[in-house]
């Protein structure tokens, strides 16, 4: 029924003892498997949303990370071949904006060209704010990237320009959904974050939009990510909200996960117009299904978004670790994992939590 969203995992080994599952593939202390590695590439980024990256906090005088103490295409290469060895089966990248990280399309080719275990490629994928991406869209599809998807929190100018505090219109950002699109870049997924009193009244107006369109319009419930955005439980917009705001102009069916994991609970329009999509992170968690690893740009891993502290990879990649030992620590890494904050969010308080802009959504 509308405005109820629903998530079924899979039933998964439980403890300790089930720190590897058939194949290969590493589990952590709750039995969840490590399928997906999220890379971040830059800190940078040339938004500066309210929610994510106040100008107030990182203004001209912010020190972002030096370029030497990012990892290079080669260490993010590697990494990702041992976290396929893992298995990991679906890389994206992430920032920052990871457009502004030069030749990116370089780090595409490179990451494609690996292999699990079974002789399969990656599923590689990117996360963009959009401003970049008409002009790159044909390199990136050229050098073997699947998908993008395109952050949007509005349709009107001036409300967009003043949510990303960044004079960017809101037309640069279709133009390059477009592009992506025709270089073949699809399904396009567009990501709404929807925060009360600010842009909840755009929700029926983007869903007007990108009916028909192909792509897959996906409303974000505003979360407590990082310490500097100021977050209040008043200003979430639950997803069973949005789901009834749109349902009373366009009917929605659910739809079943098409996988384990999948970060979105999906929703079809009844009249065959396409569907779009729920990520609940704080009125339904779905920490019991999360698979994802995260890399930060400097090359430390965090098993969660809302961690607090990441593990140090660069130091074993540029002290001559074999590859050995280094699937040693990522593997170690995971399994000693037992992060699910969303499920306890009333209870888990974290002051110094990591900011999105510094390790992707």
């Amino acid at each position: 029924m509308p405005g109820v969203i629903h998530h079924r995992p899979d039933p998964v080994p439980q403890g300790r003892d089930a720190a590897q599952a058939p194949g290969g593939t590493v589990l952590d202390s709750l039995g969840r498997p490590l399928r997906d590695l999220r890379i971040s590439v830059t800190d940078r980024c040339n938004f500066r949303c309210t929610y994510c990256m106040p100008r107030e906090l990182f203004g001209a005088d912010h020190a972002f990370l030096p370029h030497g103490a990012l990892l290079t295409f080669e260490e993010i290469t590697r990494v990702a071949r041992i976290a396929l060895a893992s298995g990991v089966r679906k890389i994206r990248l992430t920032g920052g904006e990871p457009l502004l990280r030069k030749q990116i399309e370089t780090l595409v080719g490179m990451l494609v060209s690996l292999r699990t275990p079974q002789g399969e490629p990656p599923e590689l994928t990117l996360t963009t704010n959009g401003t970049l991406l008409a002009r790159k869209a044909r390199a990136l599809a050229d050098a073997g990237l699947k998908r993008v998807t395109v952050s949007l929190d509005a349709l009107d100018d001036a409300l967009f320009e003043r949510m990303s505090d960044s004079g960017v219109p809101v037309a640069t950002i279709l133009d390059g959904i477009e592009a992506a699109a025709a270089a073949g870049l699809s399904p396009v997924k567009v990501n709404m974050v929807v925060r009360r009193g600010m842009n909840d009244g755009q929700i029926l107006p983007m869903a007007r939009h990108f009916r028909n369109t192909g792509h897959t319009l996906r409303f974000i419930e505003y979360m407590d990510v990082g310490s500097t955005n100021g977050w209040r439980m008043d200003e979430v917009v639950t997803g069973a909200e949005i789901v009834r705001i749109i349902d009373t102009e366009f009917p929605l069916r659910p739809l079943q996960a098409r996988y384990r994991g999948e970060v979105a609970a999906r929703w079809a329009y009844a009249d065959g117009a396409g569907e779009i999509g729920l990520i609940t992170s704080v009125s339904q968690p779905f920490c019991g299904d999360c698979t994802r690893l995260r890399l930060s740009p400097e090359g430390r891993l965090f098993t969660c978004l809302f961690a607090e502290q990441g593990h140090d990879l660069r130091a074993l990649l540029r002290g001559g670790a074999d590859d050995a030992a280094l699937g040693q620590r990522l593997s170690g890494v995971w399994q000693a994992r037992d992060d699910r904050y969303s499920e306890r969010r009333g209870e888990a308080h974290r002051d110094h939590k990591i900011e999105m802009s510094y390790i992707g959504g």
